[in-house]
């Protein structure tokens, strides 16, 4: 093994690329068979793979970074190392701005495009030939087919939950970054407090955002089924939620790695990392108050 003094460190040979290639192909083919109903003999295999899928790459990802962890741990990381992880990380950075850029442009799209040119409205207006006498509206609570698709009855206020939900996450945003300048100052103890309420506000919104889902469902009839305007409000909120959940795990990683001792005020990139993904899903929360809920 290479030392931490040469120009470029070169891990051992690892086995976790390949088993996570076959975690993803369990997920993805479990996923595909659960969406579309496809069965075998009767039997909920799809589902069954899925969740084998799931829990391989949980395995996997704990293991991975656990290696991972004691290689820094170890001091095996160069310069030129950490300079890898923070290319590394910003390019996935990156490429989450645009899995939720493309959700954002559909449901751009949605809103300044089909349902105008359904109304009547620009050259490409088809309302004749679809469906006759239906208004353009935002939401969009009448569908062209109520029975199998009905609109919402009602649809969420977004000074209730989603403006509690907004100032915790902005608040948690303000707790990281008090934390992340304590480690910066080695002052370990406010550390491990303002990240404790860091996890404790992400909890929080968690919490609220199960609430609204369960109101959603149970008294507004606001559901995936409940045309377009309701498929493009849980897949943008259910992915964000997806995200806040990922993220208050690894905020959970890194409070256990505090107490463990790890990190110091010029070697903390785990935690700086952590930092970085939360801000970003905060900023992409802003974006969800703004045109999910309020425009």
């Amino acid at each position: 093994m290479s030392s931490p003094t040469t120009t470029y460190y070169v891990p051992e040979s690892s086995r976790w690329p390949i088993i996570a290639s076959i975690a993803l192909f369990l997920m993805a083919l479990g996923a595909a068979g659960t969406i579309n109903a496809l069965e075998s003999d009767g039997q909920g295999v799809s589902h069954w793979l899925l969740i084998a899928g799931a829990l391989l790459m949980i395995w996997v990802v704990f293991r991975w970074f656990a290696g991972v962890i004691r290689e820094s741990q170890l001091g095996l990381y160069s310069d030129q190392i950490d300079r890898s992880f923070r290319w590394g990380m910003s390019w996935f950075i990156f490429s989450e701005v645009m899995f939720f850029a493309a959700f954002f442009g559909a449901l751009f799209y949605v809103r300044n495009f089909a349902v105008p040119w359904l109304g009547g409205e620009g050259d490409k207006a088809i309302a004749n030939q679809l469906w006759q006498g239906f208004s353009a509206q935002w939401p969009l609570m009448q569908t062209p087919d109520m029975e199998r698709f009905p609109g919402p009855q009602e649809v969420i206020s977004p000074w209730g939950i989603p403006l509690l939900n907004t100032v915790l996450l902005l608040s948690s945003s303000v707790t990281l970054t008090i934390a992340h300048k304590s480690l910066k100052l080695g002052d370990r103890d406010r550390v491990q407090t303002w990240l404790g309420v860091t996890i404790l506000l992400g909890l929080c919104f968690l919490g609220f955002q199960i609430e609204e889902y369960i109101v959603a469902y149970t008294e507004l009839g606001l559901t995936l089924q409940a045309g377009i305007y309701g498929a493009t409000f849980f897949i943008l909120t259910g992915f964000h939620g997806a995200h806040v959940t990922l993220g208050t795990v690894m905020l959970i990683i890194i409070f256990i790695r505090v107490l463990k001792g790890h990190f110091s005020a010029d070697n903390h990139f785990g935690f700086e990392a952590v930092s970085w993904y939360w801000h970003f899903v905060d900023v992409v929360w802003v974006g969800l108050f703004l045109f999910v809920y309020i425009l």
